[in-house]
């Protein structure tokens, strides 16, 4: 029974396609001892999401400005899952990735309330700023045009 695979649900207006995703089996570093050395359990998920259909201008860019170095210059966003001894469990653990990173990106911004340090703050700070000054202070060596 070998159908189209579901899409995966990222949030509920936002769908993605397994079809767009291209995954590339490595092998993985790291202890498992003979395991790792035959078995190509790494997953590198490869998904285009430049050309993706299923992101919107605006989300698009904010889902690569997100995946920072995990974007290509040519906005294919690589994520690379080697968790798991399981090639299953890492393709499954990629795709979870891909999902967090697009809702994360899906989420509206909260703009920032500009706020100003409270009076009190900012006279303990001059406090402390004097307090330190006449420590220096007595350290010093005396002048001697103070004596004469």
């Amino acid at each position: 029974m070998h159908g189209r695979a579901p899409v995966i649900r990222v949030t509920d207006d936002i769908t993605l396609d397994p079809s767009e995703f291209e995954f590339s089996f490595v092998r993985a570093s790291g202890p498992g001892g003979q395991n790792v050395n035959k078995v190509a359990t790494a997953v590198q998920l490869r998904f285009d999401a430049a050309n993706s259909s299923a992101l919107s201008d605006e989300l698009r860019h904010r889902v690569l400005a997100r995946a920072g170095r995990r974007a290509t210059r040519d906005g294919i966003i690589i994520i690379e899952a080697k968790r798991y001894r399981l090639q299953a469990r890492n393709r499954d653990d990629a795709i979870a990735r891909l999902v967090e990173l697009v809702r994360s990106a899906a989420r509206p911004q909260t703009p920032r309330r500009k706020t100003r340090a409270p009076r009190s703050e900012a006279e303990k700070r001059l406090n402390k700023k004097k307090s330190r000054s006449s420590t220096k202070k007595l350290r010093r060596a005396p002048r001697q045009d103070e004596y004469t």
